[in-house]
């Protein structure tokens, strides 16, 4: 079976599909190790912002996570490319990536490892302020 199409049927089949979704700014955090100097990093990084680590530029385009009352899950759809080369970015990954999986579709890099850790409202008051409208 496609990986693609795995991972499409896990992140339907454990239910991030919700009709309540979370409304606003999501925020991702991300683990990142550095392979060379052994050093783990926590990212935050904003849905449709670019964030770096060590040569990487990381874009969230989405960040969705479980409603609590279901198996917990978060997802994170992104895109990771290398600076390295003069300025050229070098897509290096681009697809889901899972919390409860993070081997099933893993940045393949080798100096970086990154992987998804959980997802977060931006501004709280954001939140309350879409809902009051």
């Amino acid at each position: 079976m496609n990986i693609r199409a795995l991972s499409l049927f896990l992140f339907v089949g454990m239910g991030l599909f919700h009709p309540n979704p979370v409304v606003g700014e999501a925020v991702a955090i991300l683990r990142g190790l550095d392979k060379v100097t052994a050093r783990i990093s926590l990212i935050e990084a904003p849905v449709q912002e670019v964030v770096s680590f060590g040569t990487l530029a990381i874009t969230v385009f989405t960040c969705v996570k479980s409603p609590p009352e279901e198996l917990p899950e978060v997802a994170v759809f992104l895109s990771i490319s290398d600076t390295q080369n003069q300025g050229l970015n070098d897509q290096k990954f681009l697809g889901w990536m899972f919390a409860s999986s993070p081997a099933l579709n893993a940045l393949e890099h080798p100096v970086y490892d990154v992987w998804a850790i959980d997802c977060k409202i931006a501004d709280p008051d954001t939140l309350v302020a879409i809902e009051e409208k």
